[in-house]
Parts: structure tokens; C-alpha cells; sequence
């Protein structure tokens, strides 16, 4: 079965500076499952995986815009050390989570103080053109509920 708009697609990924240094991975973890067509995938991967199908492997080099998104200016924010999630003691240059309205997000610490950071909410990956290395591990047909709900449910995918 061909990738199309509401299939349901697993895959594992590697994520590499241009000079091959590896950046993310999902590893030994699940596929990552997303449903195809319904924005809940990096544009870039996306237009990427269209028509492959399970056991397909493919390197793209994918500019910022259609993954992590540019640098935005002015994106820093003062938080309390309190909301920094990842590390006991954080000094700068460090990657934390932060729980936002719109969920979890990755932020770098530019500076800490006692009780506040200064947090850049670019992630860490933002404003880099990169190299993805993908592998196709399964593509099915989306159930009613999961066109629904609008995402993919399962192994790597949404739990309610």
C-alpha cells in the first residue's frame, strides 16, 4: 500500500547535521505513526514519504521551513527553574522541557539564575537545514475514528 492522504504510516528516522553528525533518532523506541495528510507531520516529511510504501528507505536533505521552523527573534522568555524539566542543576546551553498551552515544548537555556531562566523558545533545531534519514515500517488504511479524531492511534501513535 502506496503513502496517500489518510493512511496511517510508521517509521523510524534518523536526524543528521549536513556535516553527519547525528542529532535525534528514535532508536530502539517505536515507530514513530502519524496520520498522512492531516498536519500532524513536519511538512517536509510529509511531501517526503508521499507514495513510498512499508520497507522503503530514503535521505532527504530538508531545509528549516519544512521542519523545525526559522529562528525566530525576540523568543526569549524568563520562566521559573521550577517548570524546567530534564536535569536536576542547569547551566547554559542546556536543552530543558517546559509544559506550555500547547503542550510540551523543548526549550535552551540562556541564562539561570537562583529561582529564574532565561529560555530560548526556538527549538534546538530551528533555523538548520538537515538530513533525514527515513525507513517506511508500516502504511494501512486509517480507521473511521482515527479520521475522526484526526490522528493516528496505537504503537507510536495517540493513546486517550
Amino acid at each position: 500500500m502506496q503513502i496517500t492522504k489518510d493512511s496511517v504510516v510508521q517509521f523510524n528516522y534518523v536526524i543528521k547535521e549536513l556535516d553527519g553528525t547525528e542529532v535525534e533518532s528514535n532508536g530502539e523506541q517505536a515507530a514513530v505513526a502519524y496520520l498522512h495528510g492531516h498536519n500532524g507531520m513536519m511538512p517536509g516529511i510529509e511531501k517526503s514519504l508521499e507514495g513510498k510504501q512499508a520497507g522503503d528507505k530514503l535521505s532527504v536533505e530538508l531545509p528549516a521551513s519544512e521542519t523545525f521552523g526559522e529562528l525566530l527573534e525576540n523568543s526569549e522568555q524568563r520562566v521559573s527553574v521550577k517548570h524546567l524539566q530534564g536535569a536536576k542543576k542547569w547551566s547554559a546551553g542546556m536543552s530543558a522541557v517546559v509544559n506550555t498551552d500547547q503542550g510540551q515544548r523543548q526549550v535552551t537555556i540562556v541564562k539561570v539564575g537562583k529561582f529564574m531562566a532565561t529560555v530560548d523558545t526556538n527549538h534546538p533545531l530551528a533555523g538548520k537545514t538537515l538530513q533525514f534519514e527515513l525507513e517506511v515500517v508500516n502504511v494501512r488504511a486509517a480507521t473511521e475514528e482515527e479520521l475522526e479524531h484526526g490522528h493516528a492511534h496505537g504503537d507510536g501513535g495517540h493513546h486517550h
